[in-house]
């Protein structure tokens, strides 16, 4: 019996959630996740599913940088991007199959190092808003770049491809389906998805309770102690931004695997990186946790909400103002009014809340 907790806190690198609460929130989410296929029938929520083990890789990773080592960066999505992208253009060029997926994921991340590597070096040694102009500024053009080398990138019809005949959807390993589900080339894809996103995670935990992790987090708290110490802060945050890209390139990679298609809105948006800043804000910076549980809150809210209030919205049809109030088409403003509320409610997020409530009880 005791076997169990000792390798449970050796798996979470004894990072423990400190709340019951959240334990049972992580508890729900992972078996969710790991029977959606299953327990959720139907196309919409297996892509909401694989849409949310994408996010939580994501969100884990900028809260690498912005959580833990208190870095404000806008070119988060630009590594996604790449890491997508990479995917897409060796999977079209070349054969169908794992040596295409492996070029093309060796490609992107060699060139997310490397461009990491340069904004480390030259833009880390700016303050703030400086820095965050210039990866804003970086993001953009990457965006563009994207758009018009439509030769490589398809431009803004982006690109389809084919995935090895593995995880192809028209792969079926069993005749019949095994309770209500078809066994194929999709289910393994999502069961892949689902693998290596908890492996990214667990890794991530590794990396900030690590004595690396400790030293980004002092740097966060107070650079200026933390150089008196002897630490040299370029060194320790351009590793930073070096681990984060990997992370957003693999997450990248994996969302193009599932979606079978790239193009600059799909994994450059900029509307993703205000989504990436409102999940870490929700779930609570500073803890890969809070990306858990923060990137399926947003991603269900963000998926459902529309269906929720077109259903509330018939139930009070005829009512002047409520049935206006709560039109489907309204759903991002009530989004918003959610994103206020938890924010007003939970300041320090929502993990930064339970924890908080824990020690106070």
């Amino acid at each position: 019996m005791r076997l169990i907790p000792s390798l449970l806190r050796s798996v979470l690198s004894h990072d423990l959630p400190r709340s019951r609460v959240l334990a049972a929130l992580l508890l729900i989410t992972v078996l969710g996740l790991a029977l959606a296929p299953f327990v959720f029938p139907g196309t919409k929520a297996l892509n909401v599913a694989a849409k949310i083990l994408v996010f939580i890789v994501l969100v884990s990773s900028y809260d690498l940088l912005l959580g833990y080592t208190g870095i404000v960066s806008f070119a988060h999505t630009m590594f996604f991007g790449i890491g997508a992208y990479g995917v897409a253009i060796a999977s079209s060029r070349m054969a169908p199959g794992f040596t295409a997926l492996a070029v093309g994921i060796g490609g992107a991340l060699a060139v997310s190092l490397l461009l990491a590597l340069v904004i480390g070096l030259f833009s880390l040694r700016v303050k703030a808003i400086f820095f965050a102009m210039i990866t804003l500024a970086v993001a953009a053009a990457f965006q563009g770049l994207a758009s018009q080398l439509s030769d490589f990138t398809g431009g803004e019809d982006g690109l389809n491809f084919r995935l090895p005949e593995l995880l192809s959807p028209s792969t079926e390993f069993l005749e019949e389906p095994v309770l209500g589900v078809v066994i194929d080339g999709r289910l393994l894809t999502y069961y892949l998805l689902f693998v290596v996103a908890v492996m990214l995670v667990l890794a991530l935990l590794r990396i900030v309770n690590s004595p690396f992790g400790r030293v980004l987090q002092a740097i966060r708290d107070n650079d200026f102690r933390a150089e008196a110490l002897g630490y040299r802060l370029v060194t320790y945050r351009t590793l930073s931004t070096l681990l984060a890209a990997v992370f957003a390139t693999l997450a990248g990679a994996l969302l193009a695997i599932w979606l079978r298609y790239n193009g600059p809105d799909t994994s450059l948006s900029f509307e993703i990186m205000l989504d990436l800043l409102l999940i870490v804000v929700i779930g609570g910076m500073g803890t890969i946790y809070g990306a858990v549980i923060g990137s399926a809150l947003f991603v269900l809210a963000q998926s459902y909400l529309q269906d929720l209030m077109r259903i509330g919205a018939s139930a009070v049809e005829g009512v002047p103002v409520l049935s206006q109030l709560i039109a489907p088409e309204r759903w991002l403003l009530w989004l918003g009014v959610l994103f206020v509320l938890a924010v007003y409610h939970f300041p320090n997020g929502l993990v930064g809340r339970l924890r908080q409530a824990r020690r106070g009880s």
